[in-house]
């Protein structure tokens, strides 16, 4: 039932939006517009050049919107659309940051690792690359925790430490709740790659929270 109704509304802003409806773009703008901005940043050398970007990508919505096919959702395909010209942005000024490079540990030397006595290795029988060392339990409510600026400001800094690549399919998957499925058709990623993506940034955000309450 959920997915009939998704669908219907998907028609209806698709409707809206070819007809001209400010009120629609304006909408779908302001649910996009930030996240899109992040993600341009990613490729690009400056904010200035990344609002360009996004603003190159709502002109590409508007001249493209009559030629959307619909096998994707609308925020998958505006998602598209901004990769492609960030690709070509960054590759213009030689700044381009790939997702295949978040596998280089060149690009990560710099970047503190989760200590790998933590995890079973790789050949173990029962639990491979599970934890060995779990995470220590929060004290107190987690939701109080989170609510705390301290603790939100740490995430926030963790979160803008992480290399590109892991930094934007968390800030997808776990800030604007998008599934799997949608990171990997906007980001061009596989399944695989994302969720190892995934696990890597939830992992250094964890323990930068564990550093945070041993304090």
């Amino acid at each position: 039932m959920e997915d009939t109704a998704a669908a219907s509304d998907e028609t209806a802003l698709v409707a809206r939006l070819r007809a001209g409806d400010e009120a629609a773009f304006r909408e779908l703008v302001e649910a996009l517009h930030p996240a899109l901005r992040r993600l341009a940043r990613t490729y690009v050398a400056t904010d200035a050049v990344a609002d360009e970007v996004v603003q190159e990508t709502w002109l590409g919505v508007l001249n493209g919107i009559d030629r959307f096919e619909g096998r994707s959702s609308v925020k998958t395909w505006v998602f598209r659309i901004l990769v492609n010209r960030a690709k070509t942005r960054g590759e213009r000024e030689r700044r381009t940051v790939p997702f295949a490079s978040a596998f280089d540990p060149g690009r990560e030397g710099s970047v503190e690792l989760v200590d790998p006595g933590r995890f079973e290795p790789s050949d173990h029988p029962l639990v491979p690359v599970h934890w060995a060392a779990p995470p220590d339990a929060w004290r107190g409510s987690p939701e109080a925790r989170l609510r705390g600026s301290e603790t939100r400001a740490a995430l926030t800094e963790a979160l803008d430490a992480l290399p590109p690549a892991q930094r934007e399919v968390v800030t997808l998957r776990d800030v604007h709740g998008w599934s799997a499925v949608e990171v990997c058709n906007a980001l061009d990623v596989s399944e695989t790659n994302q969720r190892v993506l995934l696990h890597r940034g939830r992992t250094r955000l964890r323990q930068a929270l564990e550093e945070l309450y041993r304090t």
